[in-house]
């Protein structure tokens, strides 16, 4: 395909994901392209202000053009007006041989810090392999000027990744000055742990790790780096599995469920961590946000079963996922010693287009680690799904991008996929179809690299919730918690059934879109109380401090419903299981049985707390798309919705209920409780993840 043809393709593709796809053809056909007018011709596409979805297109296809004209262009992109392009300039130039007269400006992308920070940031890397004292001379200057705490940190941590003699020296100044900020500090320490052939650093580790508080910590786990301690490693005697999810704050008790970006997936690894050590794997590392501190203690023991293993980010409060891009350094190093300090580790499972899994694949590269990917059409099914609703369009992608950073996470799928040794896929109706229109990915093409693995929850909680309730008559504490905030709610919404949604406060989950469903139709509002778990309502996080935002708005245009809503926050996993059985059987006389569960999801890959809400005999308003229909029966177990229009959420919420109280409800509850006994629990998945791993470590025939 020529380059016009390719830009037209991109122009004229009918969704997003298309010229997602038809963009890869671009940058193939700008590479062979040996048209003195090709880079005018891309040129004039990225300065067209109607098209952004175009533009992003042009100037990755800039970064393949064989022109030096192309890379004076992606330079002067690094300044321009928009600061969509700026972003994506600087990461073509990844991709490009180092040009001098753009590093300073890298380095000033580099100091605004954000996502486009951590673009430059990765270019600059790159270029500083060949052209090592240039690179750390410009930060050095960027460094003499006056800047604040965090843009002098994230400096020190540039000029860190530069190998050589200009650059240690820097770093060990900043590293031994006791008048330098003290994040500053931090992240000098943590590149001297990268400087093992500079005996000075290794000196001045082992003089700072006798320190307190986190510069001692980070210190002391330079030292490991560095090898001046002895590592705890342990070489198991079987399977060693490790899995990656860095965006929660994980203990056995998951206290934190349902807060930030402690979802689903957070629950499932660590129950699936126990199930795998307790059904063949010799030893489990569940890789999750910690502190310094936790992961120095962490490191000076061996690990044994299932370990959850805390991997530093960024000093401060934890960030959502969409932010946690800047800890990518902090990240890989955490994940590099981790993956070494242990001894052994035989397959590494990723999931989740996110910054874990970026350091992770490369980490595993460097180490040898083969990489299982659980693959899902994420962003891919979002972006899809919200062109439809024409939240997202080709005019206004590129704030769109630079907000969600759909473009990056979409490569580092299909990335991820590419290098993988096996790949994982969520039940779909439609799979085939689904990845190649999504992704362009044939299964068929390679069967072998891919095996459908549906994801299992627990069935020990809600069974022995139901003992714990029923069993003996009255309700355990977790439902008398419940009881008594419904018994808070007005008289007049006493004895009546709980539609009950459980999940993050997140745009996507779409928490906001259920209030507005039942708290719009009076009908419906008047038939149960609804029940609001996720969320710390204390601290909220910027995306919950939105959905709770929408809801006061929702509540302000329909005061009456404020009676009958109750927002409960996050709650522990065994709490919520309890809860669900409590809105299925009731609690008389606030609670009446006869209650149901609602999703109100853009998207759900599988759906964990849809299969809980069955576990527990509710019946469920499920999303039409991805993995809830593969095992929810339309009109028998639940209805499945497309659950972004809160007028098909009502009439489905209705339907419900309905659905909750009809003759033979007894029969359907038994039904859903049995498929997911017998499809869907955590051992299973975990037995057909043995057989994945497996695989990849059987020793190749003679």
């Amino acid at each position: 395909m020529d380059l016009g043809a390719a830009l037209r393709a991109v122009r004229d593709a009918p969704f997003v994901v298309n010229a997602l796809r038809a963009a890869e053809d671009l940058a193939v056909a700008a590479g062979e392209d040996r048209d003195p007018r090709a880079v005018r011709t891309l040129v004039a596409a990225v300065e067209d202000p109607a098209d952004e979805l175009t533009a992003v297109a042009a100037v990755h296809a800039l970064g393949r053009v064989f022109d030096d004209e192309a890379d004076a262009v992606l330079s002067e992109l690094l300044s321009h007006r928009r600061p969509f392009l700026r972003e994506h300039a600087a990461w073509a130039l990844a991709a490009r041989l180092p040009r001098l007269d753009a590093v300073g400006r890298l380095v000033a992308v580099v100091a605004a810090g954000g996502f486009p920070g951590v673009l430059a940031q990765r270019t600059l890397e790159g270029w500083a392999r060949s052209a090592p004292d240039h690179v750390a001379l410009a930060v050095e200057g960027a460094l003499a000027a006056p800047r604040d705490t965090a843009t002098r940190a994230r400096l020190v941590e540039t000029v860190g990744l530069v190998p050589g003699p200009v650059a240690s020296r820097a770093v060990r100044h900043v590293a031994g000055d006791d008048a330098e900020e003290p994040a500053v500090r931090v992240a000098a320490v943590a590149a001297l742990g990268d400087r093992g052939g500079d005996p000075r650093a290794a000196e001045l580790v082992l003089d700072l790790a006798h320190t307190g508080g986190e510069l001692g910590a980070v210190a002391r786990l330079a030292a490991l780096d560095l090898g001046l301690v002895p590592a705890p490693a342990t070489v198991p005697g079987g399977l060693s599995v490790a899995q990656v999810f860095l965006h929660a704050d994980l203990d056995r008790e998951l206290s934190r469920a349902g807060t930030g970006d402690n979802g689903g997936i957070a629950t499932l690894l660590v129950r699936l961590g126990d199930a795998l050590a307790a059904r063949g794997a010799d030893r489990v590392l569940t890789l999750s946000r910690g502190t310094a501190e936790a992961a120095a203690d962490a490191l000076a023991r061996p690990a044994t079963g299932h370990a959850l293993t805390p991997v530093p980010l960024l000093p401060g409060e934890p960030v959502a996922a969409t932010e946690a891009w800047p800890a990518r350094v902090a990240v890989t190093r955490g994940l590099r010693r981790a993956l070494t300090a242990y001894g052994r580790v035989d397959v590494l499972h990723l999931r989740m287009a996110d910054v874990g899994s970026l350091a992770a694949a490369e980490v595993a590269a460097t180490l040898g680690i083969p990489v299982v990917f659980t693959l899902a059409p994420d962003p891919h099914a979002v972006v899809h799904a919200l062109d439809l609703t024409g939240a997202l369009g080709r005019t206004a992608f590129g704030a769109a991008d630079e907000r969600e950073h759909y473009w990056f996470r979409a490569r580092l799928v299909q990335r991820l996929a590419a290098g993988a040794a096996h790949t994982v896929l969520f039940p779909r109706p439609e799979i085939r179809e689904d990845l190649r229109e999504l992704l362009g990915i044939d299964v068929d093409a390679e069967p072998g690299r891919y095996t459908v693995v549906p994801e299992g929850i627990d069935l020990s909680l809600p069974e022995a919730a139901a003992r714990r309730t029923y069993g003996t008559g009255r309700p355990d504490r977790a439902v008398r918690d419940l009881v008594t905030l419904l018994d808070d709610l007005p008289a007049h919404r006493h004895g009546l059934p709980v539609a009950l949604s459980v999940g993050r406060l997140h745009r996507v989950k779409g928490m906001a879109t259920v209030v507005e469903a039942w708290a719009t139709d009076p009908r419906v509002r008047d038939r149960c109380n609804l029940v609001i778990v996720g969320g710390d309502l204390d601290r909220p996080s910027p995306d919950e401090r939105d959905q709770l935002a929408a809801i006061a708005a929702v509540l302000a245009a329909e005061p009456r419903a404020a009676d009958g809503l109750v927002l409960a926050g996050h709650r522990p996993n065994a709490v919520v299981a309890a809860w669900l059985g409590a809105a299925h059987a009731g609690s008389p006389p606030v609670l009446a049985p006869g209650g149901a569960y609602v999703c109100g999801s853009l998207k759900e890959e599988f759906g964990l707390a849809l299969l809980e809400a069955l576990a527990a005999g509710l019946p469920v308003v499920a999303p039409r798309g991805g993995g809830p229909a593969t095992y929810v029966e339309d009109g028998v177990t639940g209805l499945l919705v497309d659950t972004g229009s809160p007028a098909a959420l009502v009439r489905a919420l209705d339907a419900v209920l309905d659905l909750a109280s009809a003759p033979g409800a007894p029969a359907r509850a038994d039904r859903a409780r049995r498929l997911v006994r017998e499809r869907f629990t955590v051992q299973g998945m975990a037995d057909a993840l043995l057989d994945v791993y497996a695989g990849l470590t059987a020793p190749a025939p003679r």
